[in-house]
């Protein structure tokens, strides 16, 4: 009895430790693969990495979303339809890690404590690096960004 009692109690803390280790890296953008939406691909992909909604809380996507006509120096405008479609699906994968509370939400990614954290060690002439060109250019050293895939293993600084 008391054996079946510690096999079924060792189950239990194993499906617990795996399904927060799970919860915790779609949280912090490592998980592989990535959730799509080709409207999303197309429409934020035409001028940008389209970065992956993980990356951000909802209410950060819905200030970028509501605020396109002015988007970090640009208009990026979208039809009414496409804005909601690429909206619902930005909130749907947004990040559900608790994320601090601020006086307006973050608006880059690269502002985030998680993307600090991650990249504390890159030094600054690799920021500068003209392959590189800037924080936000994740495929230029994330080899499988494309598909979502941010794991350490396929970072290649570009020399």
């Amino acid at each position: 009895m008391f054996k079946a009692k510690y096999i079924t109690l060792m189950f239990a803390v194993v499906v617990l430790a795996m399904g927060a280790m799970m919860s915790a890296a779609q949280a912090e953008g490592t998980q592989k693969g990535s959730a799509s939406n080709a409207k999303w691909k197309d429409e934020c992909g035409a001028c940008h990495f389209a970065f992956p909604p993980r990356f951000l809380p909802a209410e950060s996507w819905r200030t970028i979303m509501a605020g396109l006509n002015k988007h970090f120096g640009s208009n990026a405008g979208l039809d009414a339809a496409t804005a909601s479609e690429i909206t619902a699906f930005l909130e749907k994968n947004a990040s559900t890690k608790k994320h601090e509370v601020l006086a307006k939400p973050l608006l880059r990614i690269t502002e985030t404590p998680w993307f600090k954290s991650e990249h504390r060690e890159v030094a600054a002439r690799d920021w500068k690096n003209p392959k590189v060109k800037s924080p936000a250019n994740c495929g230029a050293c994330h080899t499988k960004a494309d598909s979502g895939d941010f794991n350490e293993d396929n970072v290649k600084i570009p020399r």
